[in-house]
């Protein structure tokens, strides 16, 4: 081992990676990646350079793990839509996006984070773009999940187009929320009326463009 790989080895103590991301997610979210430099996360990590090469190899690599890590944290937070079993279909979405809310509320970097990174140049590097597109993916199906009981209680596909753009628009609010949260101070949760007041009112809509068959009509 080289004099300056001892050194690193020496900096890279069990902490010192996640105190680099620590840092990172800290300078991502307020002045975005291409703000942050390596003698950013030196200085606020406390670590040298040569600990951050030693993990991560180079400031992307950084960012890449960052977006991993907190892959991590969300699908830990993000509570599952098939574990809300009480009442019924629409009750137990409200229930799922009451918590889900609530869980973002508690933790708003993690879509600040998110939002930072799509913009800027290396969003369109393999490692960033892969890792966003897994994190938004399994948004996308927890809102599908949470969403198909509503619309498609007996397992039919005649409402999936539906519940996909419904899914997309759920994505949406949250992503769009993240600023609402971060510029105006208003919370997740304060928006969890409306949206299920909009989804209620489809479902109703939904229910009265369902053709009664003769049988159902008990004829």
């Amino acid at each position: 081992m080289t004099k300056g790989s001892a050194s690193a080895a020496s900096d890279a103590g069990p902490n010192s990676r996640d105190l680099i991301l620590d840092a990172a997610r800290s300078l991502v979210t307020s002045q975005g990646y291409d703000g942050m430099s390596v003698s950013d996360l030196c200085a606020r990590s406390g670590l040298p350079a040569s600990s951050i090469y030693y993990h991560f190899g180079n400031k992307l690599g950084v960012l890449a793990a960052l977006l991993d890590r907190t892959f991590q944290e969300l699908h830990a937070q993000f509570p599952n839509p098939a574990s809300f079993r009480e009442g019924d279909p629409l009750d137990r979405f409200e229930a799922w996006v009451t918590t889900a809310c609530a869980s973002l509320d508690r933790r708003p970097d993690y879509l600040r984070l998110l939002l930072a990174v799509s913009v800027g140049r290396h969003k369109d590097t393999e490692m960033v773009r892969s890792t966003v597109r897994r994190i938004r993916d399994y948004a996308h199906t927890s809102w599908v999940e949470a969403l198909t009981p509503v619309f498609a209680p007996d397992g039919g596909t005649e409402n999936e187009d539906l519940v996909d753009r419904l899914a997309v628009l759920g994505r949406a609010m949250t992503d769009g929320l993240a600023v609402t949260n971060s510029f105006d101070g208003l919370s997740y949760s304060a928006h969890v009326a409306p949206f299920v007041a909009m989804v209620r009112a489809l479902a109703a809509e939904t229910d009265r463009a369902v053709p009664v068959t003769s049988d159902a009509a008990g004829a």
